[in-house]
């Protein structure tokens, strides 16, 4: 069974889906779909995943214990597994992380794995950026992952 449960943060309105055993999704609610999309029940999996996202924007956690499950193909499950090595208050390149996973010139594969990632912020595609060091290619907008980038700052003072 699908549970999904939404809260407000400090960059919008996000969904948390889980099936029973681990977090499936995390992303921006787009308002208009907000009432057509699965159960809404606030379940133990979710209480926790809410607490430890409420914890990151206040700047109190620097990284997440869930159990994740996202739904991908093997590259791009792959590409996911080193996102979550990426330290807080760090960046990579594509291509760095096309190196961490064995195949420097997927670089571009790389980008649209992260483009597919389904659980924003948990599995932090948004410290990925262009090899010139700009902020390019999220999901959830630019201003979403500079505002993200912004509140990371701090992260190795925690």
């Amino acid at each position: 069974m699908r549970n999904i449960f939404y809260c407000d943060t400090k960059i919008g309105k996000i969904g948390i889906e889980e099936n029973g055993e681990a977090i499936t999704k995390v992303y921006l609610v787009n308002k208009d779909l907000q009432d057509d999309i699965g159960e809404k029940t606030e379940t133990i999996l979710l209480k926790k995943a809410v607490k430890e996202l409420n914890e990151y924007f206040e700047g109190k956690r620097s990284s997440f214990d869930l159990p994740l499950e996202p739904g991908g193909t093997e590259f791009q499950k792959k590409v996911w597994e080193a996102l979550i090595e990426i330290p807080c208050g760090e960046t990579r390149s594509y291509g760095e992380i096309a190196k961490v996973i064995g195949n420097e010139k997927a670089a571009r594969a790389v980008g649209m794995a992260n483009n597919k990632n389904p659980i924003m912020i948990i599995i932090p595609c948004h410290r990925v950026i262009g090899a010139n060091g700009s902020l390019v290619g999220y999901a959830g907008g630019l201003n979403i992952k500079e505002k993200l980038l912004e509140l990371e700052k701090n992260c190795m003072n925690r």
